[in-house]
């Protein structure tokens, strides 16, 4: 039964009248490649805790070669003479605070002959290593988000691409030029060999060519995002994307052939000595090798995205996976694993589950499946896929060449394998279903009992949880649970609800509104607190406004309905509550301490208790702030560090008052007050004086002249909230989770892809670190503001890995708030 729409597989090239409108694409030619080539398994090395995200071949020494991974490492591995022909650890790289995802050899010098490793991360930063120290020799700093790919040229010369959407040329310690042109993150770049020319790949689809800075041609083809650039010569070079095509360009701009086999995103290439032959992996689970323009042999691999390669000199290949092993392949017999070693990586290939959506095996209907009997039929081509029904089980075998056999890559979950019913009975429990999961051959089928009134998510991740299984399926299982539901009604469930931001007082529909507010301040604890001061936006009947808590709000009818009540979210999001009394009970009592010239008298002091009286209701009938008090809180602004927060706190009430606003956030003393604040948000700073900036920077948006000001001061303010993630503090998270929220809300409407990257960047950066389930959620509402109804946001979300990153959050039960937020964000990226 052929169960897919085009054939899977080898590629062969086809007459060109047959597509006279454009290049050449390469189909599938029915042969086989002679088995003395075909590679097999040399090893596994299980070096790294978290996925291989960069590989690149070193110079030194010989068969030598550099991995890094999202656990922050880089790592050196050199051949041993073990039988086994495997890799030992040189030593390890360290040098990056967050994930590490791409890595280069610089060429040899004079200074370094053995030439230097390069390797770029999500903190921003470029770490340069020599070969045998564990600490980086100088580290390069410009790109203001994760620097996600490089490339070495002549002369020490490096190239470096970042999320923040421009390419940067470095010699030695300095950036000698930033290639400013792509609309999206920059996730390939290359220099050619001669001529100085340099490309560029981005997620906006385009390839770039550039010479002394300037853009010389922009190459159009792919439908997505443009992933990994390899040169094949001077004139030539290969790209990949997420449209699972590869393409053969000339570097005049004409592309002479495209290639076709891989059935999902193709993250990176890499070509032989001969310069003509290459190797490509992607999210198919797939390593696949090219031979004159041919798909020769597809290695599958036991996880599901293979995310970088490449060819060590004597022609093995080594591959990074995103279960955090590195594996290395050879055509050479002398040097492939034990038949114990290959039989082991069959086996575990073969217990894989496989999801019928990737859209790698096409629609499964069981019952026109057949048996096993149709695996004694040789397939056609190396790595063509079969699919047979094992009584209620589906199992999927790819075609192997050199082994002339079927080898079994998966179970398949999702064809009719599930039991329903209006009462299933379920260890003793009734349920509307009981779906039959199978993930080991030979092993117990798990069952997965589901009622229409649950949420899929969190039912997929406690079946997860209970049966021990990775949390890496939960995607699938949860996606399974709803594919196989749709068209039922969920049954009603208990009112439930509060305020999303605060999570006080359950609200139930149709109560009355005159209780008592939505609980305390969650930073002081007392007073009722209301995060948005704006006016409060309508709501659908039923549903709360998330940041007011006004509204009648019900997770059950929010599931019903699909209303989003979070976001957009364009009023400003502020801190509002305060002790007044306590607050001036502290200056005074800091006051008698305060050095000489920074001590204020009682009749000022009095003055500054009548400014705070008058903003902390900044729409009062009480009279304004007098020019000489709003002086007198600036002065008083620069007290010594160690006492200055509880001006600090009066300076964030008053920024709400539209005179106060006005005054210190105007063109002559904004930019005064910014940098004053920013001097305050230091990571070696106060963690009071911190939290008290950053709430006083959120609370500059609630005026016209204060969202002007940060506006202007954007890229500076987020650069240095963003140093904050670090900082083991859940309300200074709060406050910086806050800020990015009121820069996506200002943004939302405006076309400024640059400032809505760093706006991605940031939230990403801080959902690394973030734990606080609050800090959590207004990153997600971050995230929704910013790529709503934004479809190049949306595009440079999902190439930043935006999906993958929050995915996680879909299965928190408590606040539901936050479950919510994050399938209505992952919704707006599918």
């Amino acid at each position: 039964m052929l169960v897919h729409s085009q054939p899977m597989g080898s590629t062969t090239k086809c007459s060109r009248s047959f597509m006279a409108a454009g290049p050449p694409v390469l189909s599938c030619r029915r042969g086989k490649m002679a088995s003395a080539n075909a590679y097999k398994l040399r090893c596994s090395i299980p070096g790294h805790e978290m996925d291989v995200r960069g590989l690149a071949s070193a110079v030194f020494p010989d068969g030598a070669f550099v991995s890094v991974s999202r656990d922050r490492t880089g790592r050196v591995w050199v051949p041993n003479s073990s039988p086994d022909n495997g890799f030992t650890e040189m030593h390890s790289l360290s040098g990056h605070s967050n994930f590490v995802s791409c890595v280069c050899i610089i060429t040899p010098s004079e200074t370094y002959p053995r030439g230097l490793i390069a390797t770029g991360g999500n903190d921003n930063n470029i770490c340069v290593f020599t070969l045998d120290q564990s600490q980086p020799l100088f580290t390069l700093t410009g790109h203001k988000s994760t620097v996600c790919t490089l490339s070495s040229g002549k002369f020490g010369t490096l190239l470096s691409g970042s999320w923040d959407t421009t390419a940067k040329v470095w010699l030695n310690e300095k950036c000698m030029m930033t290639l400013q042109g792509h609309t999206a993150a920059v996730w390939a770049v290359v220099i050619l060999p001669e001529q100085g020319l340099m490309l560029s790949g981005s997620a906006d689809k385009t390839i770039k060519l550039w010479k002394a800075g300037r853009c010389e041609k922009t190459y159009e083809g792919h439908e997505d995002c443009v992933r990994g650039l390899a040169v094949i010569s001077n004139t030539e070079f290969f790209s990949c994307s997420n449209d699972t095509s590869i393409r053969r360009w000339l570097v005049t701009g004409e592309c002479v052939q495209v290639y076709y086999s891989h059935t999902n995103y193709i993250y990176s290439l890499a070509v032989f000595p001969n310069s003509q032959d290459f190797i490509s992996t992607g999210e198919d689970r797939t390593l696949r090798i090219w031979r004159q323009g041919e798909c020769t042999q597809t290695i599958r691999l036991p996880a599901q995205s293979v995310w970088c390669c490449c060819v060590l000199p004597n022609g093995d290949i080594a591959i990074g996976a995103s279960d955090g092993i590195i594996r290395v392949f050879t055509p050479v017999e002398d040097r492939m694993a034990s038949p114990e070693d290959l039989q082991a990586f069959e086996d575990e290939l073969s217990k894989t589950t496989i999801d019928p959506k990737t859209g790698d095996l096409g629609d499964i209907k069981i019952e026109d499946l057949p048996g096993r009997e149709h695996l004694n039929e040789p397939g056609n081509r190396d790595g063509q896929t079969r699919l047979i029904k094992d009584g209620q089980k589906v199992e999927a075998y790819q075609w192997s060449v050199s082994d002339d056999r079927w080898m079994k890559i998966g179970d398949v979950v999702g064809g009719s394998n599930q039991q329903t019913s209006k009462s299933v009975v379920y260890e003793g429990k009734e349920y509307d279903y009981v779906f039959t999961i199978d993930v080991n051959e030979g092993g117990p089928s798990m069952k997965l009992p589901y009622n229409l009134s649950e949420d899929p998510w969190l039912t997929a991740h406690n079946f997860l949880q209970k049966n021990d299984l990775s949390p890496m399926f939960l995607d699938q299982v949860a996606n399974f649970i709803i594919e196989n539901t749709k068209g039922h009604v969920v049954g009603p469930a208990p009112p439930a609800g509060g305020d999303p931001f605060t999570g006080g007082a359950r609200y139930i529909p149709g109560a009355s509104d005159d209780r008592p507010g939505f609980g305390g301040d969650p930073f002081t604890g007392s007073g009722r607190y209301i995060p948005g001061s704006g006016p409060t936006p309508s709501a659908p009947a039923g549903v709360a406004d998330p940041f007011t808590g006004g509204g009648a709000y019900s997770s059950a009818a929010f599931r019903q309905t699909a209303t989003n009540i979070y976001f957009p979210k364009t009023d400003g999001v502020t801190f509002e509550q305060a002790n007044s009394s306590q607050i001036m009970a502290k200056i005074k009592e800091l006051n008698g301490d305060a050095p000489q010239e920074h001590r204020l008298t009682e009749e000022l002091l009095e003055s500054l208790e009548r400014l705070l009286v008058s903003v902390s209701e900044p729409n009062s009938s009480k009279s304004p702030p007098t020019i000489q008090e709003i002086n007198l809180l600036w002065k008083a602004a620069h007290w010594p560090e160690e006492i200055v927060f509880p001006v600090l706190d009066i300076m964030r009430l008053a920024v709400r008052h539209p005179q106060v606003n006005e005054s210190l956030c105007g063109e002559s003393e904004g930019v005064q007050l910014c940098n004053h604040l920013l001097s305050l948000m230091r990571p070696e700073g106060r963690p009071a004086n911190q939290m008290l900036a950053l709430r006083t920077l959120c609370n500059c948006f609630g005026g016209r002249h204060g969202r002007a000001l940060l506006m202007a001061q954007r890229e500076t303010v987020l650069s240095r909230a963003a140093d904050l993630t670090g900082v083991c503090n859940k309300n200074i998270h709060i406050a910086l989770a806050t800020l990015v929220l009121n820069y996506a809300g200002c943004l939302h409407s405006q076309p400024d892809l640059e400032a809505k990257a760093q706006c991605l960047s940031v939230a990403s950066r801080a959902l690394e670190t973030v734990q606080d389930k609050e800090a959590v959620f207004r990153l997600l509402v971050a995230l929704g503001t910013t790529v709503a109804s934004d479809q190049t946001a949306q595009d440079l979300a999902r190439s930043l890995g935006v999906n993958s990153q929050i995915s996680k959050y879909s299965a928190v039960s408590d606040p539901s708030k936050v479950a919510e937020c994050c399938k209505l964000v992952l919704k707006e990226l599918q």
